[in-house]
């Protein structure tokens, strides 16, 4: 395993995370204790959580994934081991059942941080991410910002004044932002500078060779304000390991099982991996390799979020980090994001 630094501390992680969004509906909870001891066996000790997983959200199944951390921590008495994240939810008019209101405010996160201290059965994260903005602008597959009537009134130094108070009770060690554009990260960066509270230390967001959004903007932040990224959805829901590509049918694939998510189901996208795919057979890789070793790379990104419903699928995820692309790669790579950009947003 290869290891970085949450920016601006001195707190190891791997530079591969254990994404659990499958614990508790796609994997079982023994299943969910079996990829954790692999993970941990492997030599990560970076794992990604959200009060509203498992994934698809829904009312029967809310919460599910950090219980299942959380009895795992209990069994292997682990916990000092991993360096844990989790999410607070934003707003989503679907989501009433997760608490009284949607929102960061005061009583909110209150409300958020300590169910999921309880279901986690722990006393503090490492790295606690606000999981999408409150405000309306481009995020979960929205190419450009469009104006439109928004009731949002900036609240960010109240957020951060809320976060301050559990860093210093030993709730929360470090905060990060998840689904946020180059004026959300700033406008954070800039409140805890002139206020002395909580900074940022990284920003939770998409990230593949199908989605290279993060580069026009953000990527530039992020170097020059040492915030680091941990890049979720590497494997474009599991499109980027070439496997819808033999036509055989994938009866158990993400997108099989939940057909609403059509993000990186275009044609667009089916054509760019296809031709990813091209790379990674000329020199010998698999488009998984290809896929994960180009995110590993950037200089930006901190820690890449990875996935998995099976041992063997998270056993090759994790060997990706002994893969190298080499510069006349690197260059086949922009050909297609130059002729394909960004199919899925």
């Amino acid at each position: 395993m290869k290891y970085t630094t949450l920016p601006n501390t001195d707190i190891k992680i791997s530079k591969i995370c254990l994404g659990t969004m499958t614990f508790g509906q796609q994997n079982t909870e023994a299943e969910g204790h079996a990829q954790m001891d692999c993970a941990l066996a492997n030599g990560v000790n970076f794992f990604d959580t959200a009060e509203m997983y498992s994934i698809p959200a829904k009312k029967e199944t809310y919460g599910s994934t950090e219980r299942i951390i959380g009895s795992w921590f209990k069994k292997s008495g682990k916990r000092d081991q991993v360096v844990l994240a989790t999410k607070i939810a934003g707003p989503n008019p679907n989501f009433g059942y997760m608490r009284p209101e949607l929102d960061f405010s005061p009583a909110s996160i209150t409300h958020a941080l300590n169910s999921s201290l309880e279901r986690l059965q722990t006393d503090y994260v490492d790295l606690y991410q606000l999981h999408w903005p409150e405000r309306k602008t481009n995020y979960f597959g929205q190419r450009g910002f469009k104006v439109q009537e928004d009731e949002w009134q900036d609240n960010i130094h109240e957020v951060l004044e809320t976060l301050d108070g559990f860093v210093k009770a030993g709730k929360i060690k470090h905060i990060g932002l998840s689904n946020e554009n180059p004026w959300g990260i700033m406008r954070f960066l800039e409140e805890s500078k002139h206020h002395n509270l909580p900074r940022v230390k990284t920003v939770q967001n998409p990230y593949s060779l199908l989605n290279r959004l993060f580069e026009v903007g953000s990527a530039e932040v992020c170097m020059r304000e040492n915030v680091g990224l941990l890049a979720y959805s590497p494997m474009a829901f599991g499109v980027l390991s070439g496997k819808f590509l033999s036509g055989e049918a994938q009866p158990n694939a993400r997108i099989s099982l939940f057909p609403q998510y059509t993000r990186y189901s275009s044609a667009q996208s089916t054509e760019a991996t296809k031709r990813y795919q091209d790379i990674a057979q000329r020199n010998g890789l698999t488009l998984t390799e290809l896929a994960l070793a180009f995110i590993e790379q950037q200089a930006f990104v901190s820690s890449t979020i990875i996935g998995a419903t099976s041992i063997e699928q998270l056993q090759q995820n994790i060997n990706t980090i002994q893969v190298s692309l080499s510069d006349e790669i690197l260059q086949a790579i922009d050909a297609v994001q130059a002729s394909i950009p960004n199919p899925a947003p």
